[in-house]
Parts: C-alpha cells; sequence; structure tokens
C-alpha cells in the first residue's frame, strides 16, 4: 500500500489502482483527490472535510452518520461499522471528537482502520482494539498537548509512526513535535512532507 500525506490531516492510500483518499480538508491539496475512488471523513470539521471539492467529485463519501455536513451527500456510518470503500476494508471506531475546553467542540469523530494495518483517528486519541501496524498520530491541536501525542503512540504500539494534523505548526516548533514523539517512542517515527510517499 502507498500512503501520500498532504497538508495537515489529508492522507492518499493507493494499492492495485484503487484510491482512498481520506479527510481532504479546506487546507489539503485537490491533487489529493486526483482519481480517487472513495473518501473518508472523519469529522465535520472545515480542515477535514472540504464540502464544495467534495460535492463535485461524485465518488462515495463515508462520514459518521451523526455528522452535520450539508449540502453533501454521505454514506453515513457508526463505530464498529465495518464496510468496504474503493477496495479496501475498513473499520470505524472510536465516536466523538476530543475535547478543546468545556466540553467543546463535541461533534461525532471516526477513527479507521484500513485493512487492519492503517490507522487515522481525526481529531481523538481512541485506542482501537485490534494491533496496528500503522499509525497516523496527530502532532498538533488546540484539542491536544505532545505528551498526549507520545502517550497515544505508546499505547497503540504500532510499528511505525507518521505525523498529521499538523499544519498549525510553524517550522520550529513542528521540529520540536517530531524530535519528542521520535525520541520517546518506540515505533519507526518519521515526517512526511505534504506529497512525500511511501
Amino acid at each position: 500500500m502507498r500512503i501520500t500525506k498532504y497538508t495537515h490531516a489529508c492522507v492518499r492510500l493507493e494499492h492495485d489502482g484503487r484510491v482512498l483518499v481520506i479527510d481532504p480538508g479546506t487546507w489539503s491539496e485537490p491533487t489529493a483527490l486526483r482519481g480517487a475512488d472513495a473518501v473518508l471523513v472523519t469529522h465535520e470539521h472545515a480542515d477535514h472535510i472540504d464540502v464544495l471539492r467534495l460535492a463535485g467529485l461524485g465518488v462515495p463519501v463515508y462520514a459518521p452518520a451523526d455528522a452535520d455536513i450539508p449540502r453533501l451527500e454521505i454514506i453515513g456510518v457508526s463505530s464498529g461499522t465495518e464496510f468496504t470503500a474503493a477496495g479496501f476494508r475498513v473499520r470505524a471506531v472510536g465516536g466523538r471528537h476530543a475535547f478543546v475546553h468545556d466540553g467543546r467542540p463535541d461533534c461525532a469523530n471516526l477513527g479507521y482502520v484500513i485493512d487492519e494495518a492503517v490507522y487515522h483517528p481525526g481529531d481523538s486519541l481512541h485506542v482501537p482494539e485490534q494491533p496496528i501496524e500503522t499509525l497516523l498520530v496527530p502532532a498538533q491541536g488546540s484539542w491536544m498537548k505532545t505528551a498526549e501525542a507520545i502517550s497515544f503512540v505508546k499505547a497503540i504500539e504500532p510499528r511505525r509512526a507518521f505525523p498529521i494534523h499538523d499544519a498549525q505548526i510553524n517550522d520550529r516548533g513542528l521540529s520540536s513535535v517530531n524530535g519528542w514523539l521520535a525520541e520517546s517512542t518506540d515505533c519507526d517515527y518519521r515526517f512526511l512532507a505534504p506529497g512525500e510517499s511511501l
């Protein structure tokens, strides 16, 4: 499986000519969606979904059934749901966005485990029950601190981890966060710049 990181939380997965894109928000590059067969959206915030771009795409868009996403037809899923999107096996996990403060924002947020190997949690730190080979770990957000990201990686114990949710950090801050995650976890941690694949 080829994984390509785009700006912020957007990730493109490719395998055998099939393309699945996760969280193509308003901050991510439109090229992330080129040739997409299906899209997964973790939650309704604009940094994770660009409604106008997706409305004209004409491919299935899977999102939490409880998400408030006007002007876009979605296939609603719930935590525990298993389905196939673009030929990839997907399991939805979690359920709610992490709190920022005073219980806000509280919206539906699903993480997605792809082909029992890759996990994109959206804006949550939900630890799934099954082993995870590749973790897409949120590196920064108004709803988290670096210690929580480190604890999240340690709790999941993936073979490798790559940061997502990092567009609000300048280069100096991003270097610091990546340094802490690389030094403090026992997996193969590597930063992928927008557009970089592995």
